[in-house]
């Protein structure tokens, strides 16, 4: 039998800080993704903030645009990883990339209680897939598995994820349960997550659960993709 096709994991890393810059939402993403390696699955990710992904909602926005080359990824990987930070209670503001994953994980910071801004523009970007099909008239983001890991130093936490599931559902990717992986600090407090001398044990056994879940609805659906479009009648009540 030959050996099964490998699942590809693409995370982006939705953090305000750029290049080599110490990044709590790096730290977490980074043991998220190392605990997918683990199982075998191959892992990449960026910095949304160090590629210029210009605004918009298509999949080119002409030149310069850095975003299609990240597109690339997402739609070759299975599970996507977003990592976001926590600023005042929201997440920040890349899709070659994309289109390569079976996984996307996304990471971001928690800013005034919302995603990054880096976040809302990947997600901005992803509304593309609901423009584009495969040759069976499924959307392109069909067949992909997400995680999230969001970061901040005091709450927002289960706000930031439903704003971002939400936009990942709706342009076609699955979520699987318990696939979340956050952490704030105490309330009005100064510490990081990069600052804690150790992960937390309940971080550690999170961090598992999600990979595990993540990673298993990633091979059935590389197994078992969703039916063709094949516009079936209008459902009528008996």
């Amino acid at each position: 039998m030959a050996d099964p096709k490998p699942i590809r994991a693409f995370g982006i890393n939705c953090t305000l800080k750029g290049g080599d810059a110490e990044s709590s939402t790096d730290l977490l993403l980074s043991q998220f993704l190392n605990r997918l390696g683990r199982d075998g699955v191959e892992t990449a990710s960026i910095r949304a903030v160090d590629h210029d992904i210009k605004p918009g909602i298509t999949a080119d926005e002409g030149p310069g645009d850095a975003w299609p080359a990240i597109r690339r990824q997402v739609l070759d990987a299975q599970i996507l990883v977003i990592g976001t930070p926590i600023w005042l209670g929201q997440p920040s503001s890349v899709c070659k990339r994309v289109l390569d994953a079976q996984i996307l994980v996304i990471g971001t910071p928690i800013w005034l209680g919302q995603p990054s801004s880096v976040c809302k523009r990947v997600l901005e970007r992803l509304n593309a897939f609901l423009t584009e099909t495969d040759e069976a008239g499924r959307l392109r983001s069909y067949g992909r598995a997400v995680a999230l890991v969001v970061v901040g130093n005091e709450d927002g936490a289960h706000h930031v994820a439903a704003e971002v599931y939400q936009g990942l559902a709706d342009v076609g990717f699955t979520i699987p349960p318990n696939a979340v992986v956050y952490w704030v600090g105490e309330a009005m407090g100064k510490t990081d997550y990069k600052d804690l001398p150790a992960m937390p044990d309940k971080i550690g056994t999170t961090i598992d659960l999600a990979a595990r879940n993540v990673l298993h609805l990633a091979r059935l659906l590389a197994e078992n993709q969703y039916p063709p479009d094949g516009q079936p009648a209008k459902f009528r009540e008996d």
